[in-house]
């Protein structure tokens, strides 16, 4: 489990390194292959906010972590995504 967790940190760096500060996102928590990530942020709500989501999700996938996105709530000051490993 942690050689998994350690794949996802580096996955989130990289997002952050090339979407910060207009994106950034933070591990919430890793449970029974569900990971919860906060996105915060100035991204622009109304053009394309999900990109930012399928775009972690491909930062992931390239640390051979290959999830799909379960769920999206909208949060005063940004999204809790919840994305699950397959």
């Amino acid at each position: 489990m942690n050689f998994m967790k350690n794949r996802i940190k580096r996955g989130i760096e990289e997002f952050n390194k090339l979407r910060a500060p207009e994106a950034s996102a933070k591990l919430i928590s890793f449970k029974n292959k569900i990971l919860k990530v906060k996105f915060t942020g100035p991204f622009c709500f109304s053009c394309g906010v999900y990109d930012y989501f399928e775009d972690l999700k491909i930062f992931l996938e390239e640390q051979k972590v290959k999830v799909e996105i379960k769920s999206i709530e909208e949060a005063k000051d940004g999204f809790l995504v919840d994305f699950k490993v397959v």
